[in-house]
């Protein structure tokens, strides 16, 4: 964490002061409300982890601080089905423009709709980040009649709505209705209202599949209000204090600007307390990682890093901050950053914005987070699942040596997290494989220093068996050849020789002149294979 990051104050302290103000000016005594939405039309991403993360943070502050608040999260599966992505059955086209929760799941899916097949892995990621949320379906809501007041309301007020967007377009439009009927035919979106009577709520429209009838929206249940409507109608009927929004919502003539408008004129409600998120990226994803797509989600993160860590990943940033989440070698110095951290919590020596930083990641109002008992180096432990391709009984025998662990339960579900890393984020062609036989030829054709150095190396390796003491030992050697203590430090010219003497034990334990930090790989290899390796 940067300086900047380190003094900056806590963001979402300063969001749930300000929520637990406005809630109590708004209705004193209530639950306070934060809000987001998620559309199940496709994979879940983690720049969409963002929506939720942003008020999970502030309502489970808000939470510690003893209030009551309820985080609700609308699953948008009343929204119609756009489009036929890579992938799926092209046959899937005859749903487009039905209900999400109306198309069957792609082929093979276990579950029951298109929708319920996105929704799935998202609930499971969010479960096991700690997030605590009333699910709520649209569908649901939607055809049980529970908007009925505020839709026949909507259509009433659809003059005043109408004027509200036309301060956005540039051309007048004619029988502008904000409720889009689902036709009872084909039931598909592909419909027009033709004519709606206030008095009686006769509403009747026609459909592109040529099917068209009179219903009375009063008593009417297959249709929902467009989305500039839906959403300050949610908000007003929900009475949301808190709900953050995409960039994208924020230009104007879009949902959240328009929105704000017609929540107050239309509905007698109040705009949220909303920041715009900004977009979060990603480093170096294997597309082979995530059979859902080529957007990584919330489930293909947590393969590779422990929830704690995600989490600080949200919570360290300002919503209007934007971050990358890694999925190549950096994911190696961000654990560093986290487990350094660790120790400064520990420690006392942390900032008051890293404090609460790292305590928002690893507990949530209702307790802490799983943990691994002892926490041995992301990077130690993506070495060693690489070197011994994922043999229980040689990590464990490692770990052993490396940090006086037992059981390869104490290491979980870290090691579980780098072993995965491995498998799906190292390319095949960078995976270390140790040599079976000595490089006889290389041997061979090694001058007298060389030799040196490799003996010193071998005669040191017991003396030195433990990654710190394997690091003094292979640094050392090359200063110990040029007349130097082990403690001093390297000239130039010492620099040039280690990675002349690393680049060398790279090419005889290895083949490749680089690969895991050489004391970790030692100690995978074993002394003895070492020994037989360099030829002693």
């Amino acid at each position: 964490m940067s300086a900047a990051d380190s003094t900056e104050a806590d963001w979402v302290s300063r969001f749930a002061d300000e929520v637990i103000s406005e809630a109590e000016r708004r209705a004193p005594g209530k639950p306070i409300v934060c809000a987001s939405g998620l559309s199940p039309s496709g994979p879940i991403h983690l720049g969409n982890l963002r929506e939720v993360m942003t008020p999970h943070l502030v309502a489970d502050e808000i939470r510690r601080r003893g209030h009551a608040c309820v985080h609700l999260l609308s699953w948008d599966d009343y929204d119609r089905f756009r489009r036929v992505p890579a992938g799926v059955d092209p046959s899937w086209a005859e749903h487009i423009g039905k209900p999400l929760s109306s198309v069957p799941a792609p082929p093979g899916s276990p579950y029951g709709s298109w929708a319920e097949h996105f929704k799935a892995p998202m609930e499971a990621a969010l479960a096991e980040l700690g997030v605590e949320y009333r699910g709520i379906s649209q569908t649901e809501q939607y055809t049980s009649g529970a908007y009925r007041e505020q839709i026949l309301l909507a259509m009433r007020e659809r003059e005043r709505i109408d004027a509200v967007l036309a301060r956005y377009r540039s051309q007048q439009r004619e029988g502008y209705f904000p409720y889009k009927p689902y036709c009872e035919l084909c039931e598909r979106d592909l419909t027009t209202v033709t004519a709606y009577d206030d008095d009686s709520t006769e509403l009747a429209y026609t459909c592109e599949c040529g099917f068209g009838e009179t219903v009375r929206l009063a008593e009417h249940d297959r249709g929902k209000l467009v989305w500039k409507v839906d959403w300050p109608m949610r908000w007003a009927y929900e009475g949301v204090v808190f709900e953050p929004s995409g960039v994208d919502h924020h230009s104007p003539g879009s949902a959240w600007i328009v929105g704000g408008q017609i929540v107050g004129e239309v509905f007698g409600g109040e705009q949220p307390i909303g920041p715009m998120y900004a977009f979060v990226g990603i480093t170096g994803m294997a597309k082979m990682s995530s059979s859902k797509g080529d957007v990584p989600t919330p489930a293909d993160a947590l393969e590779i890093m422990e929830a704690p860590v995600l989490r600080w990943l949200y919570a360290r940033r300002k919503p209007s901050q934007s971050f990358k989440i890694a999925f190549d070698q950096e994911i190696q110095r961000l654990y560093d950053e986290w487990d350094a951290l660790g120790r400064k919590v520990a420690g006392g020596e942390a900032q008051p914005a890293e404090l609460a930083a790292h305590g928002r990641a690893v507990r949530t109002a209702a307790g802490p987070l799983p943990v691994t008992p002892r926490p041995v180096a992301y990077r130690t432990l993506a070495s060693i699942a690489d070197v011994t391709t994922g043999d229980a009984a040689q990590i464990l025998r490692i770990l052993g040596d490396v940090d006086a662990i037992g059981s390869l339960e104490e290491a979980r579900p870290r090691l579980d997290r780098a072993q995965r890393w491995i498998d799906t984020q190292v390319p095949a062609e960078q995976r270390t494989r140790v040599r079976e036989a000595p490089d006889a030829e290389l041997l061979d054709s090694l001058g007298e220093a060389e030799r040196e150095a490799l003996a010193m190396l071998v005669d040191g390796l017991d003396a030195h068996w433990s990654l710190d003491g394997l690091t003094t030992l292979v640094y050392g050697v090359p200063k110990r050849q040029a007349g130097l203590d082990p403690d001093a430090k390297p000239t130039p010219e010492v620099k040039a020789a280690q990675r002349a003497f690393f680049a060398l034990l790279y090419r005889l334990l290895v083949g490749r002149d680089t690969g895991p930090r050489l004391p970790t790989l030692l100690m995978a290899v074993g002394a003895d294979r070492v020994r037989k390796l360099v030829g002693a």
